[in-house]
């Protein structure tokens, strides 16, 4: 892999709502940024839960093509158990990383330290880095934990953007609601975007 290479680090936790990461990881590829992908072990299940696509490492190509409904130039995957890949050193060239969405236990292991896979390692590093890392909590109500815990990772530098979709946008269906929260985080890494219509305020009068 080359090293000039400088890919996003999109990392999917077990939590419902694999199609945010796919809608963020078009996002991606549409801008011409490449995508480094890692996939947790719980987050599998969920996939095919949700999607129908049994994530398999061995043709992850092929299973991410079913997945994204697009071809996967740019983008490269990482298996979480591999703790020696690219994304777990700081001297690789990574521009930052998201985590979407990430379940309570991600949260956690994060805001820990834990480093128990290779998600959690690659987001310590990228906050040890100083680079951003974006946090898409999904679930809730929030016990006072996962509380603590968003708070720790916000005062270490992470952006914690919950997945919380709005409706101004005249969103109608539930792509478009997905959008919107994609959107919003690709704002969030400065990530250029037509995945919602912007707010642009009324007029008085009008």
């Amino acid at each position: 892999m080359s090293l000039t290479r400088s890919p996003w680090v999109v990392g999917v936790s077990g939590a419902s709502g694999t199609g945010y990461a796919a809608a963020v990881i078009r996002g991606l590829l549409d801008a011409g940024a490449p995508v480094d992908l890692v996939i947790s072990r719980a987050a599998r299940l969920t996939l095919l839960d949700e999607t129908g696509v049994s994530w398999n490492d061995a043709n992850w190509a092929e299973r991410a093509e079913r997945w994204l409904g697009r071809d996967v130039d740019g983008l490269a995957h990482w298996s979480p158990a591999d703790l020696a890949a690219g994304p777990s050193s700081g001297s690789y060239p990574a521009a930052g990383m998201i985590v979407v969405p990430a379940s309570t236990d991600a949260v956690a292991g994060i805001a820990l330290g834990l480093s128990k896979d290779l998600l959690q390692r690659a987001a310590g590093v990228t906050l040890k880095e100083g680079r951003r890392l974006v946090v898409v909590p999904r679930e809730m109500p929030l016990a006072r934990a996962t509380l603590s815990h968003l708070l720790t990772l916000a005062e270490a530098g992470a952006v914690v953007a919950p997945a919380s979709p709005a409706f101004y946008a005249d969103s109608r269906e539930v792509q478009q609601l997905i959008d919107f929260v994609a959107g919003k985080i690709l704002d969030a890494i400065g990530i250029d975007h037509t995945l919602f219509a912007r707010w642009t305020g009324r007029l008085r009068g009008s």
